[in-house]
């Protein structure tokens, strides 16, 4: 791989100097400020990161998420980019080449989790678990759903991806000027595609980091070749993507624990114990988080601050984000010659000393949050609106757009249809003329997880509400 073909600014369309007025602005500098005018980002500040439908103004939404990773993503590449230059890493290396990484991580932060459904990770385990158990057993005029898409096609939704919904809604459902989404540069798409894989080659149980989850779906597989051959990646993930992973990492697995003592889920002494029970005999990241909240604690009596202990917990996740930062940017210089060819299968932190602290974070995080009745109680309210609305939306758009819409439509089916976005719709057609008829069978049922995509977590509690008839 090299930096001149990674970050290419080159688009799925074209703009020529000839149509526009002089733009003094980067291309990387257009992407972000069509990224923060969009509806699709102001959606995040109504989208579940932990705690759905939290009414608390210090609780973090997918919005203030998405903004600490962009910060802590560009960050990574500034410091990346300035140890590259000052160690004559990479000839290929310079200064523009530095500011180009910092400008496509900072984006590329903003939109890791546009195209994630409501109500966090537990919409994308809804929305598959749905098509499993129904889509088997679908029938359209006769025949079996099943029996008319491809393999590829099933598999997109038994193993639907936020990730790869991100890369649809960026360059087909959001409506700029035309067809092309936001129409960002090749380099930030390239960058937001963590697994550059489909849903046919994903692996859950991969030893490769880079193959675990759905890089992109079926109907996408054009732009996202198109991609690959630009930035000349041919399949492999770009090492801008290993740094977005990290920021991403940092943030919430640091932010988890924050929130989770201002719930009152998870005590200062409780993550104080955690960290005094697993810190080992050789000096790491754990033991190193356990002198930080005492020390903190400490400072925080000693200022007279109302709630010393969550002072404490409060300022232990900034000091120690610094720490996971200087550890990801020393990995990504370790194995910078991995990452250039495309070897690197592990995340930044594998090997390092907060390895095992990355993981105790997350394995708190799980402990104490996720698996509590809270949570159950908030997942089993989202599974019975994700059940219900893809039930009643696949039934109206299984025969949408096709000879017997009129004869099988009802008029449920007919008004659900039309509530639904006409950019959306409008993308549906485009894909789907001269396309065959499994294959438009497949974009109608892609139109409806698009639909759901879209919604955030108040408009689809709401609208699930309003069509049963709950007041």
């Amino acid at each position: 791989m090299e930096w001149r073909n990674i970050l290419s600014t080159r688009r799925e369309r074209q703009i020529t100097s000839s149509t526009v007025p002089r733009d003094l602005r980067s291309e990387f500098e257009k992407d972000y400020h069509r990224i923060i005018g969009s509806a699709s980002f102001r959606r995040l500040q109504d989208k579940t990161q932990v705690f759905p439908l939290d009414r608390s103004d210090f609780i973090r939404t997918r919005l203030t998420h998405s903004l600490e990773v962009s910060s802590f993503a560009r960050s990574l590449g500034e410091s990346v980019g300035a140890r590259i230059l000052s160690s004559s890493l990479d000839a290929s290396f310079g200064e523009q080449q530095k500011e180009d990484i910092s400008n496509i991580l900072q984006c590329a932060g903003l939109i890791h989790d546009i195209g994630n459904p409501p109500f966090g990770h537990y919409g994308e385990i809804c929305i598959r678990q749905w098509f499993r158990e129904h889509l088997p057993e679908m029938m359209f005029n006769g025949r079996k759903v099943t029996d008319m898409m491809t393999e590829q096609m099933i598999r997109d939704f038994y193993s639907f991806e936020g990730n790869a919904q991100a890369l649809r809604l960026l360059s087909r459902l959001h409506f700029l000027i035309d067809g092309h989404g936001m129409n960002l540069t090749y380099a930030l798409l390239s960058t937001i595609v963590k697994y550059p894989v489909s849903s046919l080659e994903a692996d859950p149980e991969s030893d490769d980091i880079c193959r675990r989850k759905v890089g992109y779906f079926y109907a996408d597989r054009v732009l996202y070749q198109d991609i690959m051959n630009v930035t000349c990646l041919h399949g492999h993930r770009s090492p801008l993507a290993f740094l977005l992973e990290a920021a991403d990492d940092i943030a919430y697995k640091t932010a988890d624990i924050e929130d989770a003592c201002k719930k009152g889920f998870l005590s200062y002494h409780d993550l104080l114990s955690e960290f005094t029970k697993h810190r080992g005999t050789d000096p790491d990241d754990i033991g190193l988080s356990a002198e930080i909240l005492l020390h903190q604690l400490e400072k925080g009596k000693s200022s007279g601050t109302d709630a010393p202990e969550m002072y404490a917990v409060q300022n232990w996740a900034v000091r120690i984000q610094s720490y996971l930062l200087k550890r990801a940017s020393d990995s990504f210089l370790d194995h910078y010659q991995e990452l250039m060819a495309g070897s690197y299968t592990h995340d930044l932190f594998y090997g390092t000393k907060s390895e095992r602290l990355m993981e105790l974070l997350g394995d708190i995080g799980f402990r104490y949050v996720f698996d509590t009745k809270f949570i159950y109680k908030m997942e089993i309210a989202t599974g019975e609106v994700f059940d219900y609305l893809l039930t009643k939306y696949i039934h109206a758009a299984l025969y949408y757009d096709t000879e017997f819409w009129k004869e099988m439509q009802s008029p449920v089916d007919f008004k659900l249809m039309s509530v639904i976005s006409d950019n959306y719709k409008q993308a549906y057609r485009r894909q789907a003329a001269e396309c065959s008829e499994g294959e438009r069978l497949y974009l109608r049922l892609l139109l409806v997880t698009d639909t759901i995509c879209g919604m955030t977590d108040s408009y689809a509690k709401s609208f699930y509400q309003d069509i049963r008839g709950i007041h």
